[in-house]
């Protein structure tokens, strides 16, 4: 976490400064690193704030490593308190699927993720690889984190010939525009929160999954979350892949 951390955004230097002013050098993420947390400060030992990946400049490489480090934190976020959601039996009353089946009544999250239908996991990964799509366009109003863009900043859902071919009433990040008129300095102090709040998030969950799987690797969190013998990190129960090729 803290490797992805030490890269920061940025944006083409403008004549003054603003107060959410993108960090595109690595003295910049010494100083961001340093309003982040002031105990760690900047840690990159793999010297990731002077790379160049895939033959790009070291600003689209900062990008890159910036908006990495902001998405998995916000997945980091929804699953973390996901997990706390289901781990306490909360669901939805209504039935989960066509056919009247409920929402799983298991109070073990991965055990939980396992229990729910191929059908509906696909539903699921079409979404998200739709949002995966849509995050990465470059647009005359949206540049590229890697092109100049601000890491972190989701595009718009624009209807319409050059958009989606349907109204969309709300936008992904703020649907109700309450960040509207918020000063630039609020916006700034909310962006390291979210930072901050991210890194926390992606220890958490790791901690939990790591306890579930290997009891007693997270002393804190014994007795407190429940065994999975499962894969944590397969999304289907059933090896699609690898019963192609003879393996269970």
């Amino acid at each position: 976490l803290a490797l992805a951390a030490s890269a920061a955004a940025f944006a083409p230097a403008p004549a003054a400064r603003s107060a959410t002013q993108l960090h595109e050098s690595k003295a910049d993420l010494e100083a961001l690193a340093k309003e982040l947390n002031p105990v760690v400060g900047f840690y990159d030992p793999l010297n990731l704030a002077e790379a160049e990946f895939w033959d790009s400049s070291n600003e689209a490489t900062i990008g890159f490593l910036r908006h990495a480090e902001i998405k998995h934190g916000r997945v980091a976020m929804f699953a973390f308190v996901g997990y706390i959601v289901h781990a306490n039996g909360i669901k939805f009353p209504w039935p989960m699927e066509m056919d009247g089946s409920p929402f799983p009544s298991e109070t073990n999250p991965p055990a939980l993720w396992d229990a729910v239908s191929d059908d509906a996991k696909w539903q699921i990964f079409a979404l998200i690889g739709f949002l995966e799509f849509w995050s990465e366009l470059s647009t005359p109003n949206h540049k590229h984190y890697m092109a100049g863009g601000k890491p972190g900043d989701y595009p718009d859902f624009i209807s319409g010939p050059d958009g989606i071919p349907h109204p969309v009433p709300f936008n992904l990040y703020d649907p109700f525009q309450f960040s509207k008129n918020m000063s630039e300095e609020k916006k700034a102090t909310r962006l390291r929160a979210e930072i901050n709040n991210g890194r926390l998030a992606q220890l958490g969950i790791i901690g939990f999954l790591s306890e579930q799987c290997a009891p007693g690797s997270v002393p804190l969190l014994s007795g407190v979350v429940q065994p999975y013998d499962g894969e944590p990190m397969a999304p289907f129960v059933t090896n699609y892949l690898g019963s192609m090729v003879g393996m269970n």
